[in-house]
């Protein structure tokens, strides 16, 4: 088991990783948009934030060895089930492979209205 870390993405902000590593799977933390550069939570459009998320994944995947093709499992948050098609259109440009996904309206830290955490696979 390997802990993942990169500053690329934000600090967790508990007592968990962005990331584990285990046999060829990658388990990462779900992921809002707080931006790494400065470590605030930019609250703006579902669109923007969405964006920055993917950014966030994007990093974390990176820092592993792995790719948005290697994700087999997203699971998704969202405030409001009325984003759910601004959601899908950018995260759709990401996830092209079309990973299994869960899709849920939640409560989400920091009034966030998206999160997404993934599970990917490489062998």
């Amino acid at each position: 088991m390997k802990k993942i870390y990169t500053t690329m993405a934000p600090e967790p902000v508990g007592p968990y990783s962005q990331a584990i590593k285990v046999n060829g799977f990658l388990y990462c933390s779900g992921q809002i948009a707080i931006n790494p550069d400065n470590n605030v939570f930019e609250n703006k459009t579902i669109e923007e934030q969405t964006f920055r998320v993917m950014k966030n994944i994007e990093a974390v995947l990176e820092e592993a060895g792995y790719n948005f093709e290697n994700v087999v499992k997203t699971t998704c948050f969202l405030d409001d089930m009325n984003n759910f098609a601004a959601f899908n259109e950018i995260y759709a440009k990401y996830f092209t492979s079309s990973p299994a996904r869960s899709c849920v309206e939640a409560k989400l830290p920091k009034g966030a209205k998206v999160e997404v955490e993934v599970i990917a696979y490489k062998a």
